[in-house]
């Protein structure tokens, strides 16, 4: 563990949790806490994962649940093996660009039904519970379906996302998720028998319920409604997908990634050229290691960018992008006091991006990272009749230009920002995420630096001071306000243009992480002041 923590001068605001039995972190106490009980009720880490998942559903509808996507990747002890699963949904089938140019269309829109692609996440929750879960639906779902029927009491955090957002509801979801014509307050118990009823039903009938039950034939019917193109096979053909993760070194350290549609690979680029540089002597946080992580990111996000799309519509050089050789001639356009105005052409995205991410480690070194997203902030806005959950947006991340391999089209997945991660060395496993959107490659790799370069526990890596950008070019980064002034001034004296967030800023993304000590029998949690969450240790049969 950490050399940071022998120190008297505390800087964090959390100590790592530290249990011989499983542990759980999520970024809702409620969550993490359904985790941990089903664990002591003799689940395993995946029983548990799917338990938070569902949670998480429930009490941060704007962020996840029913209608969004969802990745995953399981370390599994038996067998030594990280397994991927990748349960994005695809588009429509209608879909193309010349369907779009009829209709004047220049990129898919951010809100409304052609927003939306099939949910993955009721087929991937299915996939992940069959291969490897000891528990049923039913028994997995009871304390999401707990918290929708009975009501929860909305957190802080939470609280300020649902009513900065309220006005992304469109039509029947304002009336399930505005009660009384506005967002919940902090505290305030909110209540959805709908989302409880459709709960109900997959723990009844499994994925089939969503797919090709009454869930299906309302989605259908809100489709052709708003005009979709959905039709009933585009639900009932789909299936996720298990994937092999892709990996690269850092430092001795091995760094387990999902392979496209999903934007790992740009982490793991990222990490690549940022090991041509001694990021341990410049210091963490100094200008000169921020500096060269900075101008690492627009590399790496300029290749993802270009190459990321579905893996089945088009040939990908993943290997080529993650070799050394590549990053080291990547690395050397980094100049040590001038920042690069753009890797590559770029465009502004959008900041943020609504998703959760949890991990878990059980007692038998089982292992689950997993992260679950309706993309923007309450998805695409709309709510089939009667379900109280929102369908995600991710089809908006499509180009609309033919040329281009994430060219929208019918059949096929867009790129994906959310992705869950591991690192390895020897004993230690590390399962990490951190959501917000274009934002999660270069905190990722932020926190294994943290980690591999400045020695950090992984509560001090989840809640280090970040930088995050924003763009693909141009000179703009925003730092938190924890980073010094004379640091700030030094990244501006190299052509940054800095601006400073609050110290513990959402727009950094929140984390959470587990570490399994394989050696020593020792599980530990981390979770992100940034969030509403906590890291909850299984509980004691004695207790």
């Amino acid at each position: 563990m950490s050399t940071l923590a022998k120190k008297q001068d505390r800087w964090v605001a959390r100590s790592v949790v530290v249990s011989t039995s499983g542990v759980v972190a999520s970024e809702s106490s409620l969550a993490s806490q359904a985790a941990a009980v089903i664990l002591a009720q003799g689940g395993n880490a995946v029983d548990a994962a799917v338990a938070a998942n569902a949670v998480l559903g429930v009490v941060a509808p704007h962020s996840n649940g029913l209608g969004g996507d969802l990745f995953a990747i399981v370390y599994e002890a038996a067998t030594g093996k990280y397994i991927g699963l990748n349960a994005s949904g695809w588009s429509p089938a209608g879909l193309s660009v010349a369907w779009m140019q009829q209709r004047g269309m220049t990129e898919i829109p951010k809100k409304g039904i052609h927003s939306v692609s099939v949910p993955g996440v009721v087929d991937g929750w299915e996939k992940l519970l069959h291969r490897f879960g000891s528990r049923n639906f039913e028994q997995v779902l009871a304390a999401a379906i707990h918290f929708a029927e009975d009501g929860f009491p909305v957190a802080e955090r939470s609280a300020m996302r649902w009513q900065e957002n309220a006005h992304e509801l469109i039509g029947e979801a304002q009336s399930s998720f505005l009660p009384d014509g506005r967002a919940p307050r902090f505290g305030e118990v909110f209540r959805s028998p709908g989302l409880a009823r459709s709960l109900r039903s997959i723990a009844r009938d499994g994925s089939q319920a969503f797919y090709q039950g009454e869930i299906a034939e309302r989605i259908l019917e809100l489709s052709q409604a708003e005009g979709g193109l959905f039709t009933r096979e585009d639900l009932s053909e789909f299936s996720s997908e298990w994937v092999e993760p892709i990996t690269t070194t850092y430092r001795g350290w091995t760094v387990h990634e999902l392979p496209p549609n999903g934007a790992g690979i740009a982490a793991l680029s990222m990490l690549n050229i940022m090991e041509n540089f001694p990021l341990r002597e410049y210091g963490a946080n100094s200008a000169s290691a921020l500096h060269h992580m900075i101008e690492a990111k627009k590399l790496a996000y300029a290749d993802m960018l270009r190459y990321v799309c579905d893996p089945g519509h088009a040939a990908i050089p993943v290997e080529h992008i993650l070799s050394k050789s590549y990053a080291a001639q990547r690395a050397a356009l980094i100049e040590p006091d001038k920042a690069c105005a753009a890797a590559r052409p770029g465009q502004f995205l959008e900041p943020g991006g609504d998703t959760v991410y949890l991990s878990v480690a059980d007692r038998h070194g089982n292992v689950v990272s997993l992260i679950q997203s309706n993309y923007m902030n309450f998805g695409s806005g709309l709510e089939a009749r009667g379900t109280s959950f929102l369908l995600q947006n991710r089809a908006n991340l499509f180009s609309a230009d033919p040329s281009h391999p994430n060219v929208a089209a019918g059949r096929k997945r867009p790129l994906h920002t959310i992705i869950p991660a591991f690192l390895s060395k020897e004993d230690q496993i590390i399962a990490f995420g951190i959501q917000g959107g274009w934002n999660q490659s270069q905190a990722h790799a932020q926190f294994v630096s943290n980690i591999v370069d400045h020695d950090m526990t992984i509560q001090e890596a989840i809640e280090a001071p970040r930088f995050t950008k924003a763009t693909f070019d141009g000179f703009d980064i925003q730092v938190e306000a924890r980073i010094p002034l004379e640091i700030q001034r030094e990244l501006e004296a190299k052509g940054h243009q800095v601006k400073q967030e609050g110290a513990f800023s959402e727009i950094m993304g929140g984390g959470q992480a587990v570490l399994c000590d394989r050696a020593a029998g020792v599980n530990y949690g981390a979770s992100d002041p940034r969030k509403d969450g906590s890291a909850i240790p299984e509980p004691h049969a004695a207790l």
